[in-house]
């Protein structure tokens, strides 16, 4: 079963991310994420930090505001408003062996008139500062939707999803997530 859903998830990830591709280059919020992350300097690696257990029910349950903390110890949670969706972007630093993929998990939550919707597909491009960049779907777990990234080198990640809605549409929302050193 974990094989078949394994297998299953890298087909959609590689379908997903040459429509990711297409779109490369494109402004978003009016802000070329390239341009803004190759501004930015430095590398390094992500340091033995353990943010502990995370309950994802209880986490649902939280409100959070908006809080951007950039130290890779601290939570971050930006709220955006895009076609009348709320767009929770939640990042935080992966507890050892729950990476999911980095660094970092990403997560993803879509509200429409204060409930979750669980019937969305997500796509996630990260622009990192070395001008490089990457795509990820992301799993749905609970009300999140979840992808793990190499977040922990310094500087400014631009970071994007696009989503699918019940109704077919497409709707993408954006942040930016600094890394401090």
């Amino acid at each position: 079963m974990k094989k078949q859903t394994m297998i299953l998830a890298s087909m959609m990830v590689f379908g997903l991310a040459t429509t990711a591709q297409a779109g490369e280059g494109h402004d978003m919020d009016g802000h070329d994420m390239k341009q803004h992350a190759q501004h930015e300097g430095g590398h390094g690696d992500m340091k033995g930090h353990d943010m502990g257990s995370h309950d994802m029910d209880a986490h649902d349950n939280m409100k959070h505001g908006d809080m951007k903390m950039g130290k890779s110890s601290a939570m971050f949670l930006e709220k955006k408003e895009v076609d009348g969706y709320t767009v929770s972007f939640h990042i935080m630093p992966a507890k050892d062996g729950m990476g999911h993929g980095g660094s970092h998990n990403l997560m993803v939550k879509v509200e429409q008139d204060g409930k979750a919707l669980s019937d969305v597909v997500i796509n996630s491009k990260v622009f990192h500062p070395n001008n490089s960049s990457e795509s990820k779907m992301l799993m749905k777990m609970g009300d999140w939707y979840m992808a793990g990234y190499d977040l922990g080198h310094a500087g400014k990640h631009g970071i994007m999803v696009l989503f699918k809605t019940a109704d077919g549409k497409k709707h993408k929302a954006s942040v930016y997530y600094t890394e401090e050193k």
